[in-house]
């Protein structure tokens, strides 16, 4: 995507799929891009309608959970993009597990039983509930790959105060419990996500993405017992089957690996997958867009007005 420029621009930040700008002091405008990252690589080429969908699940997540905890957004003034507050942010990412699965099942399935100091118990298949959801933080790379961190690692090493993560905890918790009552009314199972969080002063938001395809699995609640208990794969909703589809190539970003051809109908098919998720965990219809540049930042420096920033 190309850089854009608003109104009283300070700077540009571009992560692995969203290009951040700052307005003055106090303002972000965020540009969900259509770029897909796996295994901490952006890929070669971009998804179709990616950056829309994700933006528009978004907001629609954030606007869902406003009476749990303040957060940063403030207007959509574009399919693909958000403008809100400027957090300082928390260098760590909360993860939430209600499920094995994923990460979390290549940590049991190698047979650990501690998954950033949270101790897991014995007899689990994959995709299997947890007893109750688990809290498994990771570490904010600026580049390469996240790491696992426990609680007490986190506190040790000053990254949050030890009054900030009961907030935080209790934020994750209470999030996450929403999501998965979203979820349900849709037909669906959150089974993990991930939550990230900055500070205004001394008031905590939640930022960036919340329960989207990125940052998150669903699984289909339709059939998932009789699957689990006959050891068929489950149907989900995520990313993961990028990652997996990575895995079978024998990439998984690391050293020496190649990112394996992604064909044109490849992309199609990841582009309507991203596209079912957000029909199906809206419950509304997807209205493909494709503003310009020009059109984005003519309405976001409208936004911009409104708000005062500019």
């Amino acid at each position: 995507m190309s850089k854009l420029q608003f109104p009283q621009q300070t700077n540009i930040y571009q992560g692995k799929v969203r290009d951040v700008y700052t307005i003055g002091q106090h303002w972000l405008v965020m540009v969900a891009s259509n770029r897909i990252s796996a295994f901490d690589v952006i890929l070669p080429k971009p998804i179709p309608f990616k950056g829309q969908v994700l933006n528009q699940i978004a907001a629609f997540m954030l606007e869902s959970t406003r009476d749990i905890c303040p957060n940063w957004l403030l207007s959509v003034p574009a399919p693909n993009v958000s403008v809100g507050r400027k957090c300082e942010p928390f260098k760590i990412e909360m993860v939430v597990r209600g499920n094995v699965v994923g990460h979390a099942w290549r940590t049991y399935s190698s047979g650990q039983r501690k998954l950033c100091g949270v101790t897991l118990p014995e007899g689990l298949k994959e995709n299997d509930f947890f007893p109750e959801p688990i809290i498994t933080p990771s570490t904010k790379a600026a580049e390469g790959h996240d790491e696992d961190i426990s609680k007490e690692e986190i506190i040790a090493q000053g990254l949050v105060n030890s009054d900030d993560w009961q907030i935080l905890e209790k934020y994750a918790l209470q999030l996450f419990a929403r999501g998965k009552e979203i979820a349900a009314r849709q037909g669906l199972i959150l089974a993990d996500t991930k939550y990230e969080f900055g500070k205004i002063g001394d008031t905590i938001y939640l930022m960036d993405e919340v329960h989207t395809p990125d940052s998150s699995r669903y699984f289909y609640a339709d059939g998932f017992e009789e699957r689990q208990n006959t050891g068929e794969k489950q149907k989900q909703l995520s990313k993961e089957f990028v990652r997996e589809w990575l895995i079978a190539n024998n990439f998984m970003g690391k050293e020496g690996q190649t990112v394996p051809e992604m064909t044109d109908e490849w992309i199609d098919t990841i582009s309507k997958r991203y596209i079912e998720l957000y029909e199906k965990v809206t419950g509304k219809t997807f209205v493909p867009e494709q503003p310009s540049d020009e059109q984005i930042i003519a309405t976001v420096s409208e936004s911009l007005k409104t708000l005062g920033a500019v």
